[in-house]
């Protein structure tokens, strides 16, 4: 009869220490429920970038001296300057300058060294396309500027949202206080 009250004993502590277990893992599940979802719905819902954001570089033709730094502190080389020497200024004409955001790894080296601050990194990072040579862009495509994400009016935006700690909803904006300016 002892070895029956043993197993039953046993028994009893293995069925306590699960359902300990259970109620561990059912408390997680509550604490989650009670949060705000995290997910953004993207086409109508954008995150605002943060101050240092690397995203799509803007290209300001008039300022450029075709002095090719950014292509040398480039890592891969990619700005593409074509220039041509005019005789009678003595300086160097810049004709056309390209980067392909396919092969560009977002560094920021080219607009760091810049001498004449020609260069400047966007907040844009819509850049996906079905053919990777419509990533090539010339002086023309480089020069527009986006529209930053806190002015346009056809998005909500979610300031900042990088992730919650427990019980922390201030970064959420629910869809009765949308922020236009």
């Amino acid at each position: 009869m002892l070895p029956m009250v043993d197993g039953l004993l046993n028994y009893g502590k293995r069925a306590v220490e699960a359902a300990r277990y259970i109620g561990q893992g059912f408390t997680i599940t509550l604490d989650h429920m009670n949060r705000l979802p995290t997910t953004v719905q993207y086409p109508y819902e954008k995150l605002i970038p943060s101050e240092r954001f690397r995203g799509r570089i803007h290209f300001e033709f008039d300022k450029c001296i075709a002095c090719e730094v950014c292509v040398r502190v480039c890592p891969i080389n990619l700005p593409v300057v074509d220039w041509e020497f005019r005789r009678n200024v003595g300086k160097k004409q810049l004709k056309s300058y390209t980067i392909d955001f396919g092969v560009c790894i977002f560094c920021g080296n080219c607009v760091e060294y810049c001498p004449t601050n020609c260069l400047s990194m966007t907040e844009e990072y819509e850049l996906s396309t079905y053919d990777r040579h419509e990533l090539n862009y010339d002086q023309i495509a480089l020069g527009r500027l986006p529209i930053p994400i806190a002015r346009d009016e056809t998005i909500q935006s979610i300031p900042n949202l990088v992730s919650l700690s427990k019980g922390f909803i201030e970064g959420h904006i629910d869809s009765k206080s949308v922020i236009h300016n």
